[in-house]
């Protein structure tokens, strides 16, 4: 499946970035069907080919979200905006909490419901 998304390029803490279309299991470092534009986040300069965009989503390549935000900023599809990070590490993080929470209170409960208290005579 063909996927439009950014390739990273550019200098150690200056990225640019390039929109190409390639194989969704390719490596975004090797060889690309076609470049199709520039992207520097910095300035916020976006230099794409609308014509060989459309052309490669009629061909029935796919967006990455963040492409598609970038697209719907430069009026180059119509649409709204999707979400672009879907934030899984909160969703596992409060998960994983909750199930130790609920692990450890029985066992703590337990310790101290049956556990005798020792009595030391000093005599």
């Amino acid at each position: 499946m063909l996927k439009i998304r950014l390739a990273r390029i550019g200098k150690r803490k200056k990225p640019t970035f390039r929109f190409i279309v390639s194989e969704t299991s390719r490596d975004t470092y090797g060889k690309a069907l076609e470049i199709l534009g520039h992207y520097n986040p910095f300035s916020k300069v976006c230099d794409v080919q609308k014509d060989r965009i459309l052309y490669w989503i009629s061909r029935g390549a796919k967006l990455s979200p963040t492409v598609h935000n970038l697209f719907v900023d430069q009026n180059v599809i119509a649409g709204p905006k999707v979400k672009a990070s879907s934030g899984k590490k909160n969703e596992k993080g409060t998960a994983q909490t909750e199930i130790v929470k609920t692990a450890v209170e029985p066992a703590s409960q337990a310790l101290t419901n049956e556990t005798p208290k020792a009595e030391i005579s000093l005599d």
